[in-house]
């Protein structure tokens, strides 16, 4: 990866790298965000599963909600935007706990945040820096390890995750293996009754290989654009397994990771 090309697509706010599709202007005005008591904010590092999330609460029967685009994507008129929905708002958003509007903090507003093995979040976002044409170009597994290890990428200041324990801790793992329960877990943090069979029909319809095929049917449907680097839905479903990264990771690779995290 060129620094000619990091520059071209990348630039740094408050000592961490966004896309210039997150313009500065935004990133500057968030603080006077007009954030409602009933806001949930679905907050995730980059490639943890936050589409998969979104899309389950999108499909939570008369739940009265509407799904916006991530807080930090496109110019200060985002903000004007946001106040146009009428429903309650779900807002998707990778930024740090640090960058979050201080209303959010202030009102006790709802977080739901995800978190994913940071060994699979690493490949995911390998592939995914591969095929966006919004994000500089890495062509090996082992330079795109260094930049992540380094918090080079996008969105990253290192391994260190700057959230308190007060929200709704979500485990991707823990979603992938028992759908139901984790469904309903979410409901009661939002407040929202679904009976058994409502439960077994948002699986049906999120299931991932379900959303995967159905990415092709609504690619560039700017009403689904939930991530602030691309509306290609494509390059959002990949696999949406666990584990995947013992295919990449070499012995070494894991090591330094462990240790890292570890001191972290």
């Amino acid at each position: 990866m060129s620094s000619q090309s990091q520059v071209s697509v990348l630039h740094k706010f408050k000592g961490i790298l966004f896309s210039t599709m997150s313009s500065e202007e935004l990133l500057h005005a968030l603080d006077s965000f007009d954030v409602r008591e009933d806001d949930v904010f679905l907050v995730s590092y980059p490639k943890s599963g936050t589409h998969w999330i979104a899309e389950v609460i999108e499909s939570i029967p008369n739940a009265r909600i509407s799904l916006t685009s991530p807080i930090e994507l496109g110019d200060v008129s985002k903000l004007e935007e946001l106040k146009t929905y009428s429903e309650r708002r779900v807002i998707p958003t990778h930024l740090s706990y640090d960058l979050l509007p201080v209303n959010i903090k202030q009102k006790q507003c709802k977080i739901i945040y995800i978190i994913r093995n940071p060994k699979d979040t690493a490949v995911s976002l390998f592939h995914y820096y591969r095929e966006n044409p919004n994000l500089p170009y890495i062509e090996t597994w082992a330079a795109f390890f260094e930049l992540f290890l380094q918090g080079e990428g996008e969105y990253s200041d290192g391994l260190v995750l700057k959230f308190l324990k007060l929200f709704f801790f979500f485990f991707f793992l823990l979603f992938a293996q028992d759908f139901s329960k984790s469904l309903k877990k979410i409901t009661t943090f939002l407040g929202i009754n679904v009976n058994d069979s409502e439960v077994n029909k948002i699986a049906q319809k999120t299931s991932f290989s379900e959303m995967k095929n159905n990415s092709i049917k609504e690619n560039y449907d700017l009403s689904h654009t939930i991530c602030a680097l691309t509306s290609d839905r494509n390059l959002v479903f990949r696999k949406g397994v666990v584990g995947d990264w013992i295919n990449y990771f070499t012995s070494k690779q894991k090591s330094v990771f462990d240790e890292l995290f570890t001191r972290k």
